[in-house]
């Protein structure tokens, strides 16, 4: 509708300059229609009249450039002295005039300026919105958890991508905690011993990283200084169960004893 509507206009424009080589009567009449004709395409178009403050203006403007053209031949064909060379340089405008609003379409491209700055702002909004978008800080369920997700598992941390599932004081100067991967599934990464060790400021011999018994590749334990030793006292007060979990601490983590028999050794034995 538009396109048909521009190409009318054009059509007019020309029959006006046309009529108004050899007559002066168009040029008033004719400035009058081409100044309404400017105002009621404009009017009409919302979105040359609503663009982007960075390209309204220019968008008005080659909206309203073939009807500034038109009226500008209509006065110089008032202004034109007369002769045959001046009616053909005003012949040759006309011409110019035509040719370049049925070519360009100033009315199309103008709106083809204001669709390009709307989806150039669109594009600049969702940028800004994802840049500015703020991730969920981690929750943590104790301060363990958050000691090792701030310290250990952050972006270029020594164990990324795990947290803390269980911690457990095994004696004085001997930690052990069980970690897994974040994603549910999802192996454990392989963690650097030696960057544990420097961020722990602890020899690597007594850092232990290593399966938990029972579980998958899902979940590793992590034993950090030095595993206390079995201490086995003889006394009548000692029961089985007693040493064997001396033992198990240290050798066997997850092992218990259910039944323990004793035999006599042989003289020939001993």
């Amino acid at each position: 509708m538009r396109a048909t509507a521009g190409r009318a206009a054009a059509v007019a424009g020309t029959v006006v300059l046309t009529g108004g080589l050899g007559n002066d009567a168009f040029t008033l009449p004719g400035a009058l229609a081409i100044a309404a004709t400017a105002a009621v395409g404009l009017a009409a178009n919302h979105q040359v009249l609503r663009a982007p403050a960075s390209v309204r203006w220019t968008a008005i403007s080659v909206y309203a450039a073939p009807h500034a053209g038109c009226a500008a031949v209509l006065v110089g064909e008032r202004l034109a002295p007369e002769g045959s060379v001046s009616v053909l340089l005003q012949a040759a405008a006309i011409a110019l005039w035509t040719g370049a609003t049925w070519y360009l379409r100033p009315g199309l491209t103008a709106r083809e300026l204001v669709d390009e700055a709307l989806a150039q702002e669109l594009a600049d909004a969702v940028e800004k919105t994802e840049e500015t978008a703020v991730e969920p800080a981690p929750t943590y369920d104790t301060p363990q958890a958050r000691w090792w997700g701030e310290r250990f598992a952050v972006e270029g941390g020594v164990a990324p991508g795990t947290v803390l599932l269980q911690h457990q004081q095994v004696g004085e100067g001997c930690l052990a905690i069980v970690i897994g991967a974040q994603k549910r599934g999802q192996p454990v990464p392989d963690i650097s011993k030696p960057g544990l060790s420097a961020e722990l400021d602890l020899p690597e011999e007594l850092i232990e990283i290593g399966p938990v018994p029972g579980r998958g590749a899902g979940v590793r334990l992590l034993v950090l200084g030095q595993r206390p030793t079995a201490e086995v006292e003889d006394g009548p007060g000692d029961s089985d169960a007693e040493v064997w979990a001396e033992i198990a601490a240290t050798a066997m983590p997850g092992v218990e004893l259910i039944e323990a028999t004793t035999y006599e050794a042989h003289k020939e034995l001993t």
